[in-house]
């Protein structure tokens, strides 16, 4: 099998890339092993122009979040099924000094992209929001999970996608093309997030990964909106709530923990006036982030068809559709990704 590319890893990175690829009318063939996915599989998918304790714009907003909607709606399109929800996230306010202070952003021209409305009184007699709050819009959640299932049926049914895992020393580089088993490509891009540690090529980049852990729990308020203060909550189609996420960078290697589920319950408990919360589902992931908090990527510097495009972090559902077409303005065109990102920003 003869392919432009092979790519490593179909978590999100890879769909997205490969996605790319195949608009730009470039052949790939991708291996992945799905329960290897585990940090896309259970990520929320959130996408949120404002965040932070300052309510500030995300990095790179203006340039990130043009790209969000138009691009998952052309993988709805190409395979027939819906996974972005676009919801409002409903803020609440602390304080009347924050109200007040947030009235005086309103009329930041810079900031009208991602503003629905300001409101002083509560917007949700079940939410604790005396203060008011505000709407921030051009935001929602992808439905992973969905989305990586159809997307591996469809590439199964292209011949494009092995699942099996991938044994880097049977990998084989010439000067034009890489080679593994039947396969051969023209390069190699590793999107397989914190399995990229385990290669020869790209062991040393500066990850820093991080455990994040979500809820799944039954209760009754079932707003559209997606409510965010200390942690998130989603109404789900399924009719349960999704609540998240801790951070962790320590006990990388165990399962869920008390601990974040009692961190996650405290937190909601002072978001949403409702107690009772039934958990039905506790998920946890490693999360491929860098120290930096700035994606990977780029092509290795000793070899010229060996490329990664990894470590999107907690943000990756706002990250991948506009860094992608960096990605594949490297690959196509040979344009030099910005300094933030390219690798060769670590020495």
């Amino acid at each position: 099998m003869e392919v432009d590319f092979l790519l490593i890893g179909q978590g999100l990175a890879g769909t997205v890339l490969s996605f790319r690829l195949m608009e730009a009318n470039k052949s790939f063939v991708i291996i992945d092993l799905p329960e290897e996915n585990k940090s896309s599989r259970i990520a929320a998918g959130l996408y949120n122009p404002v965040t932070g304790k300052k309510m500030v714009k995300t990095w790179l907003a203006d340039q990130l979040f043009p790209e969000i909607e138009l691009f998952y709606e052309r993988m709805e399109e190409l395979l027939g099924e819906n996974f972005l929800h676009k919801r409002s996230i409903y803020r609440p306010f602390l304080s009347i000094e924050e109200q007040n202070e947030w009235m005086g952003h309103s009329g930041d021209p810079g900031m009208q992209a991602y503003f629905e409305k300001i409101v002083t009184t509560p917007l949700f007699e079940e939410v604790q929001n005396p203060f008011g709050g505000i709407l921030l819009k051009n935001s929602g959640f992808l439905d992973i999970n969905a989305l990586l299932d159809a997307y591996s049926a469809f590439l199964i049914s292209k011949g494009c996608l092995k699942q099996e895992r991938f044994e880097e020393e049977r990998l084989e580089l010439s000067q034009d093309q890489v080679t593994y088993g039947d396969i051969k490509a023209k390069a190699i891009v590793y999107c397989n997030g914190l399995g990229a540690l385990e290669s020869r090529f790209f062991a040393k980049l500066p990850f820093a990964p991080v455990k994040g852990e979500i809820l799944d729990l039954q209760q009754e308020f079932t707003p559209d909106t997606i409510i965010n203060r200390g942690v998130f909550r989603i109404s789900l189609e399924n009719g349960l709530k999704r609540v998240g996420s801790t951070y962790s960078w320590h006990d990388l290697d165990t399962g869920p923990t008390e601990r974040a589920k009692n961190e996650l319950l405290e937190k909601l408990e002072k978001l949403i006036k409702e107690k009772e919360a039934e958990v039905i589902v506790h998920k946890t992931g490693i999360r491929p982030a860098t120290k930096d908090r700035r994606p990977f990527l780029g092509k290795h510097p000793e070899h010229e068809n060996v490329y990664i495009f990894n470590g999107l972090g907690a943000k990756g559902v706002s990250l991948a559709p506009y860094f992608s077409k960096m990605m594949i303005e490297l690959l196509v065109e040979g344009n030099e990704p910005q300094k933030e990102v390219n690798i060769n920003r670590v020495k």
